[in-house]
């Protein structure tokens, strides 16, 4: 399939502190990719990235963002913004921060309906995302719960049928209720439209369970990626499996959840070789200095050098 996003050697910098470290991604149209990683892997930098929305400070140093083969870094500000507007969409952590305070929920999404601002295309919207009650239009955010703003967040990304949303922890704020009923709105809306969705999420369960594929990242690069099943199921890539075995939810009851040693790196540039290497149980001397390359082990691409051998080991 042809991918409607690919991500190729992306490095971020903030400052001295680097969070993406040469980050690769394909997502083709129509799939569900799930990026998956501990706080601090370089999940919502790369999100962010998609779209252009880094923040000031952030500096790319290398690396590319395609989107329907259009150069997302290099585009010219009006080129941006119609790409925004016609092929991206975003839902971000913080329903309230995402939405503008000082507007009605239905005047927001006039502006973004445009030509199609009228009263009963808002409600149609709404109702999609299972707001029926007109007093929502009428509402200001700060007037809504945390989960009916994030519905009228999906809405917004949704109204104009992108064909690529990115979801950043979208129910992180939410109760466990309320968080599947998002995520049964923002998954069947995409599969209605046929959006492709990048979800950057901590919840391995449920990304297992939605998503075709899956990313996992670490220290700003993917080090594993394939099938879902696949990925999380059999992982070769000693730290997916390190992080499978750390999930609450995947945790037999009475049995000890057993962490992933150590902690996360620093970087302050270019990793000398495997970022992972001091939290591994396999790493070997050259972890520590040569980079390593993408090894295909079944359908499976994986950041390591010993991956062939620790296939049936991990």
């Amino acid at each position: 399939m042809s991918a409607l996003l690919e991500v190729d050697g992306l490095a971020v910098d903030y400052g001295t502190a680097r969070a993406l470290d040469g980050a690769d991604l394909r997502v083709a149209a129509g799939e569900a990719v799930g990026v998956v990683g501990e706080s601090g892997s370089g999940k919502s930098t790369l999100g962010a990235a998609i779209g252009r929305l880094l923040p000031r400070q952030a500096v790319v140093s290398a690396g590319t963002v395609r989107v329907a083969g259009e150069p997302v870094l290099d585009l010219p500000p009006a080129a941006l913004r119609r790409l925004r507007r016609q092929r991206l969409g975003f839902v971000f952590q913080d329903p309230i921060a995402s939405l503008d305070p000082t507007m009605r929920v239905g005047n927001q999404l006039k502006l973004v309906l445009r030509e199609q601002s009228r009263d009963g295309e808002v409600a149609f919207h709404l109702g999609r995302v299972k707001l029926d009650d007109p007093r929502v239009a009428a509402a200001y955010p700060h007037q809504l719960s945390g989960g009916m703003a994030q519905r009228v967040a999906i809405a917004l990304a949704m109204a104009a049928s992108p064909e690529l949303l990115v979801a950043d922890e979208p129910t992180a704020s939410l109760d466990s209720q309320v968080r599947e009923e998002v995520l049964n709105v923002v998954f069947s809306l995409a599969r209605e439209a046929g959006t492709s969705i990048v979800w950057l999420s901590h919840d391995l369960p449920a990304v297992a369970r939605r998503c075709d594929r899956v990313a996992v990242m670490y220290a700003g690069r993917v080090v594993e990626s394939g099938p879902a099943a696949e990925v999380l199921g059999n992982p070769v890539h000693p730290y997916t499996a390190a992080l499978a075995r750390s999930a609450p939810a995947t945790a037999t009851p009475g049995v000890r959840l057993e962490p992933v040693p150590g902690r996360p790196p620093v970087l302050t540039g270019p990793s000398a070789g495997c970022a992972f290497a001091p939290r591994c149980p396999f790493a070997e001397d050259r972890c520590t200095t040569e980079r390593p390359e993408p090894v295909r082990v079944g359908a499976q691409d994986v950041l390591c050098h010993r991956a062939a051998e620790l296939e049936v080991i991990v």
